[in-house]
This record gives C-alpha cells, sequence and structure tokens, in this order.
C-alpha cells in the first residue's frame, strides 16, 4: 500500500513520434484533477508525465530525417512539454527515458533480474509488426497483418534474451481476484482475468539484437543487445522517483503508484508485464490501474489519414482552455469511449458554462454592483430557501465531489457541481432580487440574497479548481476574494460564511461567453456579462400522453390524426440508448435527467417519467429515444432527444428493448 499522506499518480509516457492529440490529453487532463483534488484534501502528491523515446520507429524516422535519434527526439520534445503548460497540467515532474539517470536504473533491474536467474537468452521465431515492436504468434497473425495496427509484419528468427514472466501468472491471477480496485473499471479488470485463465502466459522477449535496433538501452550483460522498449518505458514509474524530485530519493515515501491512469490499449503492458517484473523485483504493485476508452471523432475512428485528429491546441484558441478541460471530462463516463464533435461541445460551452455557470457569475456581480456600491454584503435573516442552497452546496463539497472524485468519477462529479450551479440559479429566479431592490422594506432579504450568491459562487470555485483552475482564479478573483488553489483547502470539512461582508468585488469580462456555431467553425458572439434581470422563460407545457417528453410538449393531438407518408416518418431517427445514470430534477415531481449512451456518443435527455420511475430503477436499461429531435429545455436544463414511453394521462410503461443491443442501434 502507498503510504499514508501522499498521493502518487502516473500518465503513461507518451511515445516521442506521436502528435499530440485529444487522446494524450485527455489522460493528463484526468491526472491532473486527481492530483489538483488530493493537493486541496492535504496530500503530498507527486505527478508524473513524461516521453518514451527509445525503439525502432524513432530509430527509423531519425534516420529518414538524416539525424541521430537523440536530436530528433530533443526537437519532438517541446511540443509536449509546451501542450502541457497550454492546458495547465500541473505535473511534479517529466521523465524522458534518454536520461542518463533513467538508464542506469533500467540496467540495474536488468542485472538484479539477470542475476536471479529469471532472464534466459533463446533462439526465437515469430512475426514482427515494427509499428507496435513485438513479436505475435503464428496464430495471432491473419493474412500477414498485425492482430492490434493491422499494418503487415514480417517474419524473424533471432536469438533473444526472455523474461519469465510465464512463472507469475498464477501469482498475477490471485493478486487481481484479491484486489477488486487493482484494475479498472470492472470490464477491463474482466478481460484481464478472461485472458489469464484461458491462456497459458507465455516468457517475454525483453531485447533486441542491436544488429536491428541499435537506439536503445545496452543489457548490463550483453552488449550485442538493447532492451525491449516496454520492459525501458515501464520502470520510468519507479525510476523517476529515484532522481526527478528535489528531494532525492523519495520512491520509499511515494511507491507504490496510487493511480496509473493508461488507455485501453496498453491495459495488458500494464496489467500483465509491469506487473510480474514488479513482482520478480520484490517490488509492491501499483494501487490501481485505471483503463479509460477511445475518442471517435464525429462517429469515426480519430487517424491521420482521415485527417480528423482532434489538435488540443486548436481547441483551446477556438473554445478556451477551461472549456476544452470541461467538456472532455464532462461528456463521457471516464472509462468509457466517447465521441468527439465540435457541435457537441458548442452545446457544453454554451448550456453548462454560459447560461448556467457563466450566467450565475454575471447576475450576481451585476446586482451587487448595482445595489451595494460593489460591496458583498452582510447576510441578514435567512429562510428555507437559503438553508437548502447551503445545504446543497456543503453537501456537494464534503460529501458528492469528494465520492465522486475518489472514484474517478470525473463526469458524475461535474454533474454534481452543476446541479448546484442549477440550485443556485434557481434560488436566483425564485428570491428575484431585481424585485427585493425596488423596496427598501425587503433590504435585509436582499442583502441576504446577494450574501448567499456570492458565498455559494466561492464554494463553486473551490469545487472546480481540480478541473477549471483559470476560471476558479476569475471568479474568485471578481468576487474579490484570494484562494490559493494549489493550498491543502479541503483537508477539513467545508465551513459555510467565508466570504467576508464588506468584500469589494472587481466585475470583469464573460467568464464564459457563448459561441455561436457556423459552418466553418465556432466563435465567441458576446463578450458581455448575461443580465442579471433575465427574461422569463416559457413554462414548460405537459407531456403528450403518449411520449415522455424530453422537449416542450405539442398540444394534445386532434381526435382523427393526420396521416404522414413513409417518407416523413423515415425523418424521424429512433434509436436504442443504454442508461448511464438518472436522477431529479430539482423541483419538479415529474422530470428526470438521464445520461444515455449511444455507443459512439453519449446525450442528456431530460424526460417527464419521474412519478413512474424512480431513477435507480432505469440505470442499465436499453430504451428507445427519438435521436434527432431539435434540442430543448426544460426548467433551464438542455435535452438532446425524447425518451419513448406508453400512456394516457399517465406514463405507464416505457419502450425498451428485450434482448442485448448495441448502444445506438437504429430502431425500424
Amino acid at each position: 500500500m502507498s503510504k499514508p499522506g501522499t498521493f502518487y499518480i502516473t500518465t503513461p509516457i507518451y511515445y516521442v513520434n506521436d502528435v499530440p492529440h485529444i487522446g494524450h490529453a485527455y489522460t493528463t487532463i484526468a491526472a491532473d484533477v486527481l492530483a489538483r483534488y488530493w493537493r486541496l484534501r492535504g496530500r503530498d502528491v507527486f505527478f508524473l508525465t513524461g516521453l518514451d523515446e527509445h525503439g525502432q520507429k524513432v530509430q527509423q524516422a531519425a534516420a529518414k530525417a538524416g539525424i541521430a535519434p537523440q536530436i530528433h527526439c530533443d526537437k519532438l520534445a517541446p511540443q509536449f512539454q509546451d501542450l502541457w503548460k497550454r492546458l495547465n497540467i500541473s505535473n511534479d515532474a517529466f521523465i524522458r527515458t534518454t536520461d542518463a539517470q533513467h538508464k542506469k536504473v533500467v540496467q540495474r533491474y536488468l542485472q538484479e533480474l539477470f542475476d536471479k536467474q529469471l532472464i534466459y537468452k533463446a533462439d526465437y521465431s515469430g512475426w514482427y509488426c515494427t509499428f507496435d515492436e513485438r513479436f505475435w504468434t503464428e496464430k495471432d497473425v491473419a493474412d500477414g497483418l498485425c492482430p492490434d495496427c493491422k499494418r503487415p509484419v514480417e517474419k524473424l528468427s533471432e536469438h533473444n534474451y526472455f523474461f519469465k514472466m510465464g512463472q507469475y501468472q498464477d501469482q498475477l491471477q490471485r493478486h487481481i481476484l484479491d484486489h477488486p480496485d487493482f484494475i479498472r473499471p470492472e470490464s477491463r479488470r474482466n478481460e484481464v482475468l478472461g485472458f489469464l485463465h484461458t491462456q497459458k502466459l507465455g516468457d517475454l522477449s525483453i531485447s533486441r539484437p542491436k544488429s536491428r535496433l541499435s537506439w536503445g538501452i545496452e543489457l548490463p550483460f550483453d552488449n550485442d543487445y538493447v532492451t525491449y522498449v516496454w520492459f525501458d518505458a515501464l520502470v520510468n514509474y519507479i525510476s523517476a522517483l529515484e532522481y526527478l524530485p528535489r528531494e532525492k530519493p523519495i520512491g520509499n515515501r511515494f511507491w507504490p503508484a496510487n493511480v496509473h491512469l493508461v488507455g485501453k490499449d496498453i491495459l495488458t503492458t500494464h496489467a500483465v508485464y509491469w506487473s510480474t517484473m514488479l513482482m520478480a523485483l520484490n517490488q509492491p504493485l501499483p494501487e490501481t490501474i485505471f483503463a479509460h476508452g477511445w475518442w471517435t471523432v464525429d462517429g469515426e475512428k480519430m487517424s491521420k489519414s482521415r485527417g480528423n485528429v482532434v489538435d488540443p491546441n486548436k481547441m483551446v484558441d477556438e473554445f478556451g482552455l477551461d472549456a476544452f478541460r470541461y467538456f472532455i471530462l464532462r461528456e463521457v463516463p471516464f472509462g468509457q469511449d466517447g465521441d468527439f464533435s465540435q457541435s457537441a461541445m458548442v452545446t457544453r460551452v454554451n448550456s453548462d458554462l454560459a447560461n448556467g455557470l457563466g450566467n450565475l457569475l454575471s447576475r450576481t456581480l451585476t446586482l451587487i454592483e448595482k445595489n451595494r456600491s460593489n460591496q458583498i454584503p452582510q447576510a441578514g435573516k435567512t429562510r428555507a430557501a437559503e438553508r437548502d442552497l447551503q445545504q446543497a452546496t456543503v453537501t456537494l463539497l464534503n460529501e458528492t465531489l469528494p465520492r465522486h472524485l475518489e472514484q474517478l468519477e470525473f463526469s458524475r462529479a461535474l454533474e454534481a457541481i452543476w446541479q448546484v450551479v442549477q440550485i443556485a440559479n434557481q434560488y436566483v429566479d425564485k428570491t428575484a432580487p431585481w424585485n427585493l431592490a425596488k423596496n427598501e422594506s425587503d433590504a435585509d432579504q436582499l442583502n441576504t440574497v446577494l450574501y448567499y450568491m456570492a458565498e455559494t459562487l466561492r464554494c463553486l470555485a473551490l469545487a472546480i479548481s481540480p478541473f477549471m483552475p483559470t476560471s476558479a482564479q476569475s471568479i474568485c478573483t471578481q468576487l474579490g476574494l484570494s484562494l490559493d488553489f494549489n493550498a491543502t483547502m479541503l483537508r477539513s470539512p467545508l465551513s459555510w460564511g467565508d466570504v467576508k461582508a464588506g468584500t469589494v468585488i472587481r466585475k470583469g469580462t464573460s467568464l464564459f461567453p457563448r459561441i455561436e456555431s457556423k459552418p466553418q467553425g465556432a466563435k465567441p458572439v458576446s463578450d458581455t456579462p448575461i443580465t442579471a434581470n433575465p427574461v422569463p422563460a416559457a413554462a414548460p407545457t405537459t407531456t403528450t400522453p403518449t411520449a415522455a417528453a424530453a422537449t416542450p410538449a405539442a398540444t394534445p393531438p386532434p381526435a382523427a390524426p393526420q396521416q404522414i407518408t413513409i417518407d416523413e416518418f423515415m425523418k424521424i431517427q429512433l434509436k436504442t440508448a443504454k442508461v448511464i445514470s438518472a436522477e431529479r430534477v430539482p423541483k419538479s415531481e415529474k422530470l428526470l435527467k438521464l445520461q444515455v449512451s449511444l455507443g459512439t456518443e453519449q446525450r442528456q435527455i431530460v424526460a417527464g417519467i419521474g412519478k413512474k420511475y424512480e431513477p435507480d430503477m432505469l440505470v442499465g436499461k436499453t430504451i428507445v429515444i427519438v435521436a434527432n429531435l431539435k434540442p430543448a429545455k426544460l426548467m433551464g436544463i438542455e435535452s438532446q432527444g425524447m425518451v419513448l414511453a406508453a400512456g394516457d394521462s399517465e406514463v405507464r410503461g416505457l419502450a425498451t428493448i428485450i434482448e442485448e443491443v448495441d448502444p445506438g442501434t437504429k430502431v425500424k
């Protein structure tokens, strides 16, 4: 187990030849959120990321460019280092596997395993994939293609050194079974257990002859060979603790790692290769290896050939840093595959950020500026509305947020934060401070409302700070507060009322300008704050008897329904959707807010089925939705589709699918 009071979080070390894309940003931002959160909780955090710079692909790319491999790596490394700075990543160290100190640690471990007779030399013949830099057996290869990358493989026969990985198969199985959180999510854990249960674990080739590959770390016991790139790369998680921190070494204080964050494509190398290597070296295993999903783009696999690789730099240019950080962790439950589209991002920016949190800050500052000469007033008498708002906010910081973040449920954590944003905006609408300002007799009540709005924003800034540190700081600056989000602020339960009466606000520009979608892209349409006295939205009408409305429902159908043509019907896209989460909409008896998966994307749907179903009853069900309905709002919450249900005056049943059907399947 890791040492009390510490938290060690790692990303994979990214391949230096890659162009940084949304997948790299996804893992690194997630790790950054955990690092920032645990610093707030008072943990001594070490956050490591870096680059894998050895291997055949680097050697070939350098040769093609006519330069030495080290110069090639030195030219490419800044593209990652600069991106992490731009994305406000708070890593404590950045490792490169060409570091001399790292090489020494790798050679020390190789020699230790060799001395234990856990490394031996043997002849080997197999199919080799240069892109993945690994051998495949005859049964793995079909049509001469690599099972992973589908590129051609070549037959190689050579002498190599092997690590006796196979003898640790039973020990690894027991460890996984005894430690349920060792591999997460559970679906990935089951994959590894299934593999270990059905297949015999072979020994691992951990060398490459210099005659074929010279760019690598030389074996300490045979200078005609270099080590396999994965043996080199995986050791970084321990070697970094020996030479990168200011206090050297700190391995005894931080190892084992609390969390290795990886993509699902490298789960086997971490869960099997790395784990057995650690067992052979008598080192404790990391507490958790979490393998998240992949991103597609508009439903298609991301690739250079398709020209649809999402560049994080461009996303920051177009939408803003914190909007990008918010979107990629809010859009998809961590661990599942996700689909990126600019239209979905525009929707999130406008509905959640601009209309939600940005609107709350803007109206709070405008009201204080206009009615209290830029000073936060002293709260007066409180009522049930204030107590409800305070309870929701304190519960968020003390219970809900820690529960979700400690389970790596980033999307649910953000959903919980925005529930409080919604409650706060509803509080403002209900108390109508712009009306209170008209009567001197309501001055005490107005003071209370304005103070509670400001204090709620302080707490929300604290809640969002791991996700959107720049925006959190902006909220505090505009409120006239000075908070250090790198300091310990959540070691003890949150106390309400830390905003001091008389604090002078410093109103600035809009926190999240709205985005206007255009064919050539998206751009902010206004930098002016949203008015503090909004135009009241039309109240949603009652749902129709035959459907659980995701948009304001139409009036009841006429007695003789108008017939439609088959062409008109074919315009309606009915698809299956799996319910990921469900919750009640505050202040509504009927409405439930659902998060549903359509396979390549996640949708939010508001449905009028709350009288019939409790939220927990719906999670995991496969339902039918209208997928191409224009988004609309119910009680200020955007709904991106319609759930089909049966009933007359009341909903009596939900349209569900009995058999196992993939989410997103068309309903005909």
